[in-house]
């Protein structure tokens, strides 16, 4: 059994608001430099007199150190908005922040929405290039990174990517596999494959499903690999495809086990982080992102109603 500590929660926008930043610090991503960390994280600002919102990316700075005291958040987003048509024109959010040292560069993979009509959106993955040591970001290409094709007919989100040795790069997605009508609107499923790259720019196609499922058409996303103990682990976000809004059938995050990076035994009751009995995440945990720091192994993580009020952290104590 891997035994999590919640440390609380590290980060609520609503406590620091402006324009572009009014609530929601979904999906944490956690770059490690040489002095902090810097967690890049989706926000919104106040829906329109429609009720439409928009997904924003920007970052806070915190001290590597328990508690994860707060330094600075970011200024303004770090990458703007895509115009009119574009895969990206109503929302980016980071899939994961990558270092590439040898271009002295950071990547940010992340996932660009846009709105549609027969359906309420769609998804799809790009990347955007930091020279600045992740500051501020400017697209690679106009358009996504993964043509949405083969397996992935609907949508493809949430990009987690690593590089392993010198030219393999390698992701774990969201794909999108059905649309269902419930109470005249429609709701998505999507499942976890897997996708490599030489590069990190041109990706396989006809990718597989890595992750079992669990419960009635579940949706999984933001899957977060690490290696600890001799054994590969995954954390990812899970919950039901119908009527989700809810504690009962919300959002949990899910464990699986595997010696490489696409055979995963799924064992969500050998990890026993879960909602709290009240506070910021007493309904809801969501979007992992699982770290080695300081000889420790943290969990990064989002509460209630998919991260409204932002983040926190807890620590593996059997580690």
């Amino acid at each position: 059994m891997l035994k999590w500590k919640k440390l609380g929660q590290i980060f609520n926008p609503v406590e620091h608001r402006t324009s572009w930043m009014y609530h929601y610090g979904q999906n944490p991503n956690v770059l490690e430099l040489e002095d902090r960390l810097r967690i890049y994280f989706t926000c919104r600002p106040e829906s329109d007199h429609n009720g439409n919102s928009v997904s924003i990316t920007a970052y806070a700075d915190f001290e590597k150190e328990e508690p994860f005291k707060l330094i600075q958040i970011a200024g303004r987003p770090i990458l703007q908005l895509g115009g009119p048509g574009d895969f990206d024109q109503f929302g980016i959010m980071p899939g994961s922040i990558l270092n590439v040292k040898e271009k002295n560069e950071i990547w940010l993979y992340y996932v660009g929405w846009t709105r549609m009509d027969a359906v309420p959106y769609k998804w799809s993955n790009g990347l955007a290039i930091s020279c600045d040591n992740g500051k501020t970001f400017e697209r690679y290409t106009k358009g996504p990174i993964m043509g949405s094709i083969f397996n992935d007919p609907y949508l493809q989100a949430c990009p987690r990517v690593m590089k392993v040795g010198d030219d393999e790069f390698i992701m774990w997605y969201n794909s999108g596999i059905e649309w269902n009508l419930i109470d005249g609107h429609y709701e998505s499923v999507y499942i976890t494959r897997f996708a490599n790259s030489k590069d990190g720019i041109h990706w396989s196609d006809n990718n597989r499903q890595v992750i079992p499922t669990k419960v009635e058409k579940e949706c999984q996303t933001s899957t977060s690999f690490i290696s600890f103990n001799g054994q590969n682990h995954v954390f990812f976000s899970y919950r039901y495809g119908l009527n989700f809004r809810n504690k009962e059938k919300g959002y949990r995050i899910g464990y699986a086990y595997g010696s490489d990076y696409q055979n995963w035994t799924r064992a969500d009751e050998m990890s026993d982080l879960d909602i709290s009995d009240s506070g910021w995440d007493s309904e809801m945990v969501c979007y992992p992102h699982v770290i080695k720091l300081n000889e420790k192994i943290y969990m990064f993580y989002c509460g209630n109603n998919f991260g409204q009020s932002g983040f926190g952290v807890a620590v593996l104590e059997n580690f």
